[in-house]
């Protein structure tokens, strides 16, 4: 082989040496920005997974807030007391309304039953401060005369409140506890974690109450 043709088989080799090297640095690149995009990216979708759980528990337990006034109504005002009063449904003649969904009953924060709020819970009285101050101050008057009838027997708990303030969790843990017996007159999450959605200016699950006395 002359000289001439070693020399051109040499650069050769050597120009697709080069070229490969190029492609790996290139890959590299492109690796090392598709790693920082799905970085930017995995937040984000987390974000928005907790606030569509966020709003689907609200509609359940608004559903759950407007089951317990129609359980009142067929009730003289009478509360239920567990969550298969409402599952069951009210009597309409010789037949049973159904007034809750199956799956209204479970909350989607969380993936288990709501936790069963009565009046005296501290829990109630703190979302009455928080909504008389999303208000401007004052408790907002229910308009059907049964839930009117039960919201008067708890205005007093709370009378004209200037200013709350909703504590931020210092982790995000759920309430285990069993749920207390008797008469209740909303539900809530047992997920302790601060919320994306703000509810009546509260930004904790646990601390949303689905009443209809506050609709």
């Amino acid at each position: 082989m002359s000289r001439s043709i070693k020399k051109r088989v040499k650069r050769s080799t050597s120009s697709r040496r080069g070229e490969r090297g190029y492609t790996l640095v290139a890959l590299m690149a492109l690796m090392s920005i598709l790693v920082l995009m799905m970085m930017t990216a995995a937040p984000s979708a987390r974000h928005q997974s907790q606030r569509e759980r966020e709003q689907e528990a609200i509609f359940r337990g608004e559903e759950v807030a407007d089951a317990i006034a129609l359980y009142m109504r067929a009730h003289a005002g009478q509360l239920p007391t567990s969550m298969d009063d409402l599952l069951k449904g009210v009597p309409q003649g010789v037949k049973t309304l159904k007034i809750l969904r199956a799956e209204a009953a479970i909350d989607p924060l969380t993936g288990h039953d709501w936790k069963l709020v009565h009046q005296t819970d501290p829990t109630f009285l703190e979302f009455e401060r928080a909504v008389a101050v999303y208000a401007g101050g004052r408790l907002p008057e229910a308009h059907d005369p049964i839930v009117k009838a039960l919201q008067g027997t708890v205005a007093g708990q709370v009378g004209v409140i200037l200013d709350v303030e909703t504590a931020k969790p210092t982790s995000c843990h759920e309430d285990t506890a069993e749920n207390a017996s008797g008469p209740f007159l909303g539900v809530a999450s047992r997920s302790e974690c601060s919320s994306i959605i703000a509810y009546y200016g509260i930004e904790r699950h646990d601390q949303w109450v689905f009443t209809p006395l506050f609709r």
